[in-house]
């Protein structure tokens, strides 16, 4: 896996809209106020975890394209930040991860009732935002693309330790997981704009690709990252049981000797320094890294296609520029 050939700064990408995406971060923290002191002191602790906040930038970046002005994108924005802050307290119990960015996930510190709960909050909390507004296709959209969200976590399970998981199977995990959440986010800036059928699909699939290759890239660090750059441990998706893109493309070359190894993993959840170091060599020996960025580059190139139906604009420009910095992250 190689980055871009030039390093892509996502401050940059994100400047025309900082003041946008500084007002989300304080609606956030508004909307999380509650009686319950415990919630805006969790609130607070998810929000200096930090986070790239890819999800309402790509909202508010969409909105600009489609040439709309108004508030309306910032609360939106606010909404896909409050379902996707959800799912991954939500996620972390599921996986058992007790490190998220770099910092105690919020299931190891306050454990696990309360945290399934906070993520019960920030699910309603995000609807009942919504609903402030009054657009019914706008709360469709979100309803549908958080249902597929949890569908895909529910799929993931039934998919946990299966060696033998296909690469179509995996596909529809990342479609589920992260790219419809993309999709929508993008979606909605047009909706807001009032654009054209044949610019909102556009939008759409733009976005739809580029969380499949982020998604994608993701998966990459577990094993091309390192441990302080990744903000939790090496080899984390396999010895959860999530056998992702390279391994199944590994397992498609070179069954014999890598069957043995990955089922050994994902059955134990243990792995030695030693053979997470003839792992990767393997990886590595049959280009299963290089083919699973390759497919990540193919997404992210599909995601800029989708954009040329749009005028070139510095809002354009910064969409176009978001899949190479998907390409290019380390973290």
């Amino acid at each position: 896996m190689s980055n871009t050939e030039t390093s892509i700064d996502l401050d940059e990408i994100f400047a025309p809209i900082r003041q946008e995406l500084d007002a989300v971060e304080r609606e956030y923290m508004r909307h999380v106020q509650s009686r319950v002191e415990l919630i805006p002191e969790i609130g607070r602790y998810i929000q200096q975890g930090g986070g790239k906040r890819i999800r309402p930038a790509l909202l508010l970046m969409a909105s600009r394209l489609s040439s709309y002005k108004g508030d309306s994108a910032i609360l939106y924005a606010s909404v896909v930040e409050f379902i996707h802050t959800a799912t991954l307290v939500h996620d972390d119990i599921v996986d058992n991860a007790n490190l998220r960015r770099g910092q105690m996930a919020v299931h190891s510190r306050w454990g696990n009732d309360i945290t399934v709960l906070l993520g019960d909050y920030l699910y309603i909390k995000s609807m009942g935002l919504a609903l402030t507004e009054d657009s019914l296709d706008v709360i469709r959209l979100l309803c549908d693309v958080t249902l597929r969200m949890i569908e895909g976590e529910l799929y993931q399970l039934t998919k946990t330790g299966d060696v033998e998981i296909s690469e179509e199977e995996h596909f529809e995990i990342i479609r589920r997981k992260t790219a419809y959440l993309f999709g929508g986010c993008s979606q909605i800036g047009g909706m807001l704009g009032g654009v054209s059928d044949e610019e909102a699909e556009a939008l759409r699939e733009y976005g739809f690709n580029l969380g499949v290759a982020f998604q994608l890239v993701d998966d990459l660090l577990d094993y091309t990252a390192s441990k302080s750059t990744l903000g939790k441990p090496i080899g984390s998706d396999l010895r959860e049981g999530k056998v992702t893109l390279p391994v199944i493309y590994l397992l498609q070359r070179d069954g014999d000797n890598a069957d043995s190894l990955v089922r050994n993993v994902v059955e134990t959840g243990e792995i030695t320094p030693e053979r997470w170091k003839e792992l990767k060599q393997l990886l590595t020996e049959h280009r299963a890294i290089e083919s699973a960025y390759d497919k990540a580059m193919e997404h992210a190139k599909l995601a800029k296609q989708h954009l040329e139906v749009f005028p070139v604009t510095p809002e354009r420009e910064s969409l176009m520029a978001l899949p190479d910095y998907v390409l290019s992250r380390e973290h």
